[in-house]
């Protein structure tokens, strides 16, 4: 237990700014996983149920009125709370393991450090309305106009247009870096970081070998 959370071991999160990566590190700790002839639950927040996608639409479409921070941190949670009860909790309970894009460590970033709202405010949220936190969270760590780089060669790619939080400036993105390495001395016994700066096979091999020396941590 930690701060009132539960911590539930087969629970890996993701974290990291704009570009660092994320999606990848998700495939490879799924395959991982899957080799080992276990069962996987890939998901992501916000969204990851229909209804909390529905809410990551209201999110992060720019076309919306631009959303008030405590509005965004209420929404983020709103979500949450739908996707740890209908996706994340099942799974767990029937021995799965979850492999999650994003989970409650964001929401300390961006709404927290990043948008200037209370940290004490946050942690009730998470306390109340999601209950747990990860076994494992791998933060990728990369520097603001490294991700700049990245998001902008997807974005001409033919990927989908910056989202509205994308389009925040760089300031916000150091901010929001920097409220993640906090989350990261601050927990030290969950959070590993890893340098994202290298090409993505070798931080998804990088990863891999985290989630390795964990689950031997687990035996």
């Amino acid at each position: 237990m930690s701060g009132g959370l539960r911590r539930e071991s087969r629970l890996l999160t993701i974290e990291g700014g704009e570009g660092a990566g994320k999606s990848t590190v998700l495939r490879a700790l799924r395959d991982a996983l899957v080799a080992d002839g276990l069962e996987v639950v890939s998901t992501r927040e916000p969204g990851g149920t229909p209804l909390a996608e529905r809410i990551r639409g209201l999110l992060l479409d720019p076309s919306h009125e631009p959303a008030a921070p405590e509005t965004e941190l209420l929404l983020m949670f709103a979500a949450r709370a739908q996707h740890v009860r209908e996706v994340v909790l099942p799974a767990l309970d029937r021995g799965a393991w979850v492999v999650s894009d994003r989970f409650t460590d964001s929401s300390y970033a961006y709404q927290g450090h990043a948008r200037g709202l209370d940290q004490g405010f946050i942690a009730e949220l998470e306390r109340r309305v999601v209950g747990i936190e990860p076994g494992l969270t791998l933060l990728l760590d990369l520097g603001v106009a490294h991700g700049r780089e990245r998001t902008r060669g997807r974005d001409l790619l033919g990927g989908a247009g910056p989202d509205r939080i994308e389009r925040e400036r760089d300031d916000f993105f150091e901010r929001v870096r920097a409220g993640f390495l906090a989350r990261a001395r601050a927990h030290p016994d969950r959070v590993e970081v890893i340098d994202a700066s290298p090409a993505a096979e070798a931080v998804a091999a990088a990863t891999v070998a985290a989630l390795a020396r964990y689950r031997a941590g687990l035996r």
